[in-house]
């Protein structure tokens, strides 16, 4: 398969966009048999492709054009402020929404550059400050700003978490500076150009990505090859050896594939084996690939265990694209995909539910894993108690709902007895 970087991708990719149709996400096919195109939007949004941001702002600065949004000076207290909070970016309580307020919208770009430096990364790998910082920006910029969910400050606080999973003694005793990179370059850019609607929205409306990838994880295959078309047109590790830039190319899409959710139970299922078995040996590449992976994929839903402020809300930014991507599929008469029905999926039931289901699995045999660290204990801790108020919320809700149902049938019954009085 060619990577979404190559130039002959991004032509062939453009056309067969502008052939299938004229809305962002939905098939050519589907939009004529509608009347709704005069609501469809601006020339700029009727042509936006999946891949043609990044190759857009990927190609200003190449030309060494900086978007504009980077060229905005911040206050100095306000870089104070960021700076002070950079000292604590090892702290779980870390808020990534205020660090992105202080850095003016460049959260991804500010941390990833302090982190590379504080781990050694720049000088061991003998990295150019100015292509890195290149490189982070068209990483920033690829993501979807008016994403509620999958943008640039959820790859921020994914990086930032990452980041403490990788000092955990159990993990970080064993790790080679490859392995570092590799985990913040993954975490940095594994949800990059996401389109902020799922895999099966895309498999159902005959989007061109599903066809590439043959509908198996359509979106992860994506944010891989955006990444490796990002690593190769900035040039970034271009002084380094060739097969050492495959090995990373190839590493960096095993990690980013690992937080496919599709496969969850078969990552989880693989950790507990491990686990039962006492058979990991961090001292060889491959298990230590393999925690890599399980970091990743702890750090990509990590939401629920942070605190109840900063959970809440992620949760409610997830559920806002979930509804968005149903009124979507209601508006051109698709079934609306599971979760996404804001009439009848509320925030805490879904929260309920991803956390029994997905989150308390795989964060139960992280903390097996670690060994209890006062990380692990402390976002178990947070998870308990976050899924405590989300059942107290849905209680309210389902006792409100029953309130407003009795109060119905007591005016109903009301009227009825007045409409009787009334009839001679």
């Amino acid at each position: 398969l060619c990577f979404a970087g190559d130039a002959r991708v991004r032509g062939q990719t453009g056309v067969l966009s502008e052939r299938r149709g004229s809305y962002p996400f939905i098939d050519f096919r589907l939009l004529n048999n509608t009347t709704l195109s005069g609501e469809i939007g601006t020339k700029k949004k009727v042509k936006r492709l999946l891949s043609f941001q990044r190759y857009f702002h990927a190609s200003r600065l190449l030309r060494g054009i900086i978007p504009q949004a980077s060229l905005y000076l911040l206050d100095e207290d306000y870089l104070g402020q960021a700076r002070h909070m950079l000292s604590k970016v090892g702290m779980w309580d870390f808020d990534i929404f205020l660090f992105d307020r202080l850095t003016n919208g460049n959260s991804l770009v500010t941390l990833l550059c302090h982190l590379f430096n504080v781990h050694g990364l720049i000088h061991h790998f003998q990295l150019d400050m100015v292509t890195l910082h290149r490189f982070l920006v068209m990483v920033q910029e690829d993501y979807h700003s008016q994403n509620p969910y999958h943008n640039a400050v959820h790859a921020a606080d994914v990086t930032q978490a990452m980041h403490c999973y990788l000092r955990e003694p159990k993990l970080a005793n064993f790790l080679t500076p490859l392995d570092i990179m590799l985990g913040l370059l993954a975490a940095a850019a594994h949800d990059v150009d996401h389109p902020g609607v799922n895999q099966p929205f895309l498999i159902k409306t005959n989007h061109h990505l599903a066809s590439l990838y043959q509908n198996v994880s359509v979106l992860e295959n994506h944010h891989w090859r955006s990444t490796i078309g990002m690593l190769r047109e900035s040039r970034l590790l271009a002084h380094l050896p060739k097969e050492v830039t495959q090995d990373i190319e190839q590493q960096l899409g095993s990690l980013i594939l690992a937080t496919d959710i599709n496969r969850q139970n078969e990552f989880v299922i693989r950790l507990k084996s491990h686990l039962d078995n006492q058979d990991l040996r961090l001292e060889d590449a491959e298990d230590r690939h393999f925690m890599l992976q399980i970091a990743l994929k702890c750090a990509d839903i990590c939401n629920p265990c942070r605190l109840w402020d900063l959970s809440k809300q992620w949760s409610e930014r997830v559920c806002e694209e979930f509804y968005r991507q149903g009124d979507l599929e209601q508006k051109f008469e698709l079934e609306i995909s599971p979760l996404c029905n804001q009439q009848k999926d509320t925030i805490p039931s879904i929260q309920i539910g991803f956390m029994t289901y997905i989150v308390e699995p795989l964060f139960e045999r992280w903390a097996q894993f670690t060994g209890d660290t006062p990380l692990s204990e402390n976002m178990l801790n947070h998870l308990r108690r976050n899924k405590a108020k989300w059942r107290s919320l849905l209680h309210k809700q389902h006792s409100s709902s029953r309130s407003n149902d009795h109060s119905g049938q007591v005016t109903g019954s009301h009227e009825q007895t007045l409409n009787k009085e009334e009839t001679p």
